[in-house]
């Protein structure tokens, strides 16, 4: 690869198409074990750099690995988030990436279709304890039939609502039981007798607002999923057929109601709305309870809030996948590197790293080993998660996808505009950057 065409795949990559550079990464391949007769192996292990206590668990992976296998030495850089990506997509198109590299789930399509990372599915079934892990979590890191990266954690989001004020109005509460959902329909019957616009107070944030297209893709397609609807078809090719569905657009169009026919939603809201009394229910994540326990204390779990599963409207949904590893495909200790993405994400490697960081843990042997998991609260998230998880469209085209399907759900709500109109222009953008990069492969 000369100069020019690095520079101008480096460009294609920052911009989340790694495709420029697919036939360069798929020559490497067939880049099997290598080890050969090396004394010791080094690896290479990059990762986006995150809080102190999941730094920490790392860490002693790391160094716990190394005593098990004292043949391998695994270098980890840890890389701000906010650069991550760039100096990751960079290091491919310039032929030097890591052994192995941390990737959010929804990247999977980019990096495996350009031939970025190699396919783990031997490996997983020599080894790998597949039946270990949920089917719904093994397809968000399935791409053409190929496990590509293995899970070490996930997330979920559930209902969490202002118990008092519920109390208050009188409106029975929603179940615990993470299969026994409220529809939205019930939601909307509460969000209404709840709001009270005179003081400030809203009956529901259904999705955390509108911010970023990764918080979209997270927080609103499970909707458009619990009404029957759909983003792209399977091979992630097209949203033709999908996002125009009958389904797809009676979500959308429920949505937009919630802020402008009923009111009982708003664009913008206070600080910390929920604990100060200003919502009575909001769409939030796990990862939250320990944020209202450290920052709110007087707002207690149990007392004044409470959680139940996320809304269904024919369906339960909700989005799974977060950060996992995989093993370049220009690796030449693809063997040794296994070792180390395997031991990390064993049953062994989740109970170390979820102990130190309070994460939920992929695997169900795992996840078993703490209580907690299996009792309210922490089990509406981790059953939701196993039983009706599904992942963001795998396409390579995710950035541009999810980029339309935040600005069609701001175009229906925040402009009003028809949601007929909106879905087609999104997807003529879809449809054209899947286009665009068929034409670049050629």
């Amino acid at each position: 690869m000369n100069k020019t065409t690095t520079i101008v795949c480096a460009a294609l990559l920052a911009s989340s198409l790694l495709t420029g550079c697919s036939e360069e990464a798929g020559k490497a391949g067939s880049a099997s074990g290598g080890e050969g007769q090396e004394e010791k192996i080094t690896l290479t292990f990059w990762r986006n750099s995150g809080n102190d206590a999941e730094n920490a668990a790392y860490d002693k992976l790391v160094a716990s690995f190394m005593d098990k296998y004292p043949d391998i030495a695994v270098e980890m850089t840890p890389i701000p988030y906010a650069d991550y990506d760039t100096k990751l997509r960079v290091s491919i198109a310039s032929g030097s990436p890591p052994d192995i590299m941390a990737l959010d789930a929804p990247t999977l399509g980019s990096y495996a279709h350009a031939g970025a990372l190699k396919p783990l599915t031997a490996y997983f079934k020599a080894d790998g304890n597949l039946e270990d892990i949920p089917p719904s979590t093994l397809a968000t890191y399935t791409y053409q039939n190929e496990i590509y990266m293995a899970p070490l954690t996930e997330s979920s989001i559930a209902l969490f609502y202002n118990k008092k004020l519920f109390e208050a109005k009188g409106i029975p509460l929603p179940s615990k039981n993470p299969e026994e959902p409220w529809t939205w329909e019930q939601v909307l019957d509460a969000a209404k007798k709840l709001s009270d616009p005179a003081n400030g107070i809203f009956g529901i944030d259904p999705a955390q607002g509108f911010n970023n297209a990764g918080a979209t893709a997270y927080f609103k397609y499970p909707i458009i999923w619990q009404f029957g609807g759909e983003i792209m078809d399977g091979e992630g090719k097209t949203s033709k057929g999908y996002l125009d569905s009958p389904e797809t657009k009676k979500a959308l169009q429920f949505f937009s109601e919630l802020y402008n026919t009923h009111g009982v939603s708003a664009l913008e809201y206070p600080p910390d709305p929920f604990p100060n009394g200003k919502l009575g229910m909001t769409v939030d994540g796990s990862w939250s309870l320990a944020y209202l326990t450290e920052k709110f204390p007087q707002f207690k779990l149990g007392e004044d809030y409470d959680i139940a599963p996320l809304p269904k409207g024919t369906r339960q949904a909700v989005a799974n996948g977060s950060w996992s590893l995989g093993i370049s495909s220009k690796s030449q200790h693809a063997d040794a590197a296994w070792k180390f993405v395997n031991w990390v994400t064993s049953k062994e490697g989740q109970v170390t790293y979820s102990t130190m960081t309070k994460d939920i843990p992929s695997r169900y042997s795992a996840a078993k080993e703490f209580p907690e998991l299996s009792q309210y609260p922490k089990n509406i998230f981790v059953v939701q998660n196993q039983k009706f998880g599904r992942p963001r469209p795998i396409t390579p085209v995710f950035p541009q996808m999810s980029e339309a399907v935040n600005k069609l759900f701001e175009e229906v709500v925040i402009g009003k505009r028809n949601v007929d109109a909106s879905v087609a222009e999104a997807i003529k953008k879809i449809d054209k950057a899947y286009a665009d990069l068929g034409a670049q492969t050629k």
